[in-house]
């Protein structure tokens, strides 16, 4: 039997501004070839049940990784090539990356690294409890455990507010304000907000706009597979049709129908609880 199931668990109150999802994954029979990781909101954090999971960058080398973390990305990551079929996906915020992981999320941007990498031992303990766990409920308990002991042993670091509060602007308006009135708004000059805001995310604020408004229009197709094209181009403020299907191709590498005739298997089992918060 074909098909995917998800289980999903309320984030813990002390994480919620640190973690957007947390869920487990099981394919019953196959995983697709090709899976696209689009950019969004978010760092993303896998650690598989079974086999090492493959991950590549476009006209990259598949690396393999029993479990990984993904920095904010301007452009799709392609994930497949083994025979994995089960996981623990984690969605993370920006801020995440400093409390939970230890580093900021700059030094994670456009990157794909092996979790070990950055916690070390914990991180391959963390692999085998999960993959020893008896079921769902007991592997959500070792990840809020894991992360809960991080966020209490992490020293405080500070971060400009003027940086975190350009990116809460941007994520809340979903990309749709221009630099220049976000740097008049936090009172720097446009080029010292790029500098500032680029050395901590790892994206400029335009860039990070781009993934914003198609994080949107991402979630609002998910939610609604059968919208016309020249409809989502206008609700998100692209020109066109034609405008947003560039843009499609830039960022995910395929166009939206393509993404949808690949994903709609996904689409119809699970929509992430953070997709849902897109369309409030």
């Amino acid at each position: 039997m074909g098909g995917m199931e998800h289980h999903t668990r309320a984030v813990h109150p002390a994480l919620r501004p640190y973690v957007g999802d947390v869920s487990g994954y099981a394919y019953h029979g196959d995983p697709p070839d090709l899976h696209r990781g689009l950019p969004s909101r978010y760092l993303t954090l896998v650690i598989t049940l079974d086999d090492p999971l493959g991950v590549a960058w476009p006209d990259c080398p598949v690396e393999k990784y029993d479990a990984l973390v993904g920095g904010l990305h301007s452009t799709a990551v392609h994930i497949g090539a083994t025979p994995s079929r089960a996981g623990v996906q984690l969605s993370l915020t920006p801020a995440a990356a400093r409390v939970l992981l230890g580093l900021p999320p700059g030094e994670l941007a456009s990157t794909v690294v092996g979790l070990d990498e950055v916690l070390g031992r914990p991180a391959r303990m963390l692999t085998e409890q999960l993959r020893e766990a008896p079921g769902w409920d007991e592997r959500m308990d070792l990840l809020e455990t894991l992360f809960l002991r991080r966020m209490a042993d992490t020293p405080a670091h500070e971060v400009r507010p003027e940086v975190s509060w350009a990116w809460r602007r941007l994520r809340d308006a979903g990309g749709a304000i221009g630099v220049q009135e976000l740097a008049a708004e936090v009172g720097w000059s446009r080029r010292h907000l790029t500098d500032r805001f680029t050395a901590e995310f790892g994206l400029a604020p335009k860039v990070a706009a781009r993934v914003l408004r198609f994080e949107r229009a991402v979630g609002r197709l998910r939610r609604q597979p059968t919208i016309r094209l020249a409809d989502l181009a206008a609700e998100f403020g692209y020109a066109d049709q034609a405008h947003l299907t560039r843009e499609w191709q830039a960022i995910a590498g395929c166009s939206p129908r393509q993404w949808l005739t690949e994903e709609l298997p996904n689409l119809q089992d699970f929509v992430p609880a953070w997709a849902e918060e897109l369309e409030v």
